[in-house]
């Protein structure tokens, strides 16, 4: 895929999926700009590997579920690159409890990074995506958004409004040739993966019809595929990368 040229933020690009995204995109030629919240030293490990991979990188630090840190970081961003060709919507947590123990707490906060999150940076890219009639916003749900999970009432709350923002953005932005899609990946594996329980791993293979628990780099080609000019007639879609977890 070739994004040469192109500019790209992707949030939570610090570690996991996000971090091979954002290195990535850089491979296919873009710059690339991620945000940090209390990684920093991870953060500047990613901005080396992209520009080693042939792009520039560029740092901010910004809470993505707070609505101006969102603002700062697009104005920076095309502050210095002039424009905001890809946003990746990435940044997530979760915070797990069956519904009667779960605690206001652990609902806000999901639901602020998770769902408000993407909120604010759509926010603040669209206008300049409007305005220069182009681009491309690419937003990590989950098939647990599909599917629903138990224990994950705040977490699969806040992966399906992704969905449905995700499908509304696409009816409003289509007309000024902006797409917008989404993935959801099924198991990853990531720090947060190798760090659970070995019964968590069993299951989720019993369920991978493939066999095998994904990459972050199986996510991060997807988002370049999206990213790029190849997938310009393809929007309001929700694509699992799943190995067949959920069908």
């Amino acid at each position: 895929m070739d994004l040469a040229g192109k500019t790209a933020i992707v949030t939570g690009g610090s570690v996991g999926i996000g971090a091979a995204i954002a290195i990535k995109l850089a491979e296919c030629g873009a710059n690339v700009a991620i945000n940090y919240r209390k990684h920093q030293e991870e953060a500047e490990a990613v901005i080396a590997a992209i520009e080693k991979a042939g792009g520039k990188g560029f740092l901010v630090q910004a809470d993505t579920s707070v609505f101006a840190d969102a603002e700062k970081m697009v104005q920076a961003v095309v502050a210095k690159y002039g424009k905001i060709d890809i946003l990746v919507n990435n940044a997530g947590i979760n915070w797990d409890g069956v519904i009667w123990k779960m605690t206001e707490e652990q609902w806000d906060s999901v639901i602020n990074i998770n769902l408000k999150g993407y909120f604010n940076y759509v926010r603040a890219v669209s206008p300049f995506m409007r305005d220069q009639k182009s681009g491309k916003i690419i937003n990590i749900t989950s098939i647990n958004g599909l599917r629903g999970k138990f224990g994950q009432v705040n977490y699969s709350a806040s992966k399906a409004g992704i969905i449905g923002m995700t499908k509304a953005l696409a009816k409003e932005l289509g007309k000024y040739n902006v797409n917008v899609n989404a993935i959801a990946p099924g198991l990853i594996e990531t720090e947060m993966m190798k760090n659970a329980d070995e019964s968590v791993r069993t299951q989720a293979l019993a369920d991978i019809i493939i066999g095998r628990i994904g990459d972050p780099e199986d996510i991060a080609n997807a988002v370049a595929f999206l990213a790029s000019e190849l997938a310009r007639h393809i929007t309001g879609e929700i694509i699992k990368v799943d190995g067949g977890q959920y069908i």
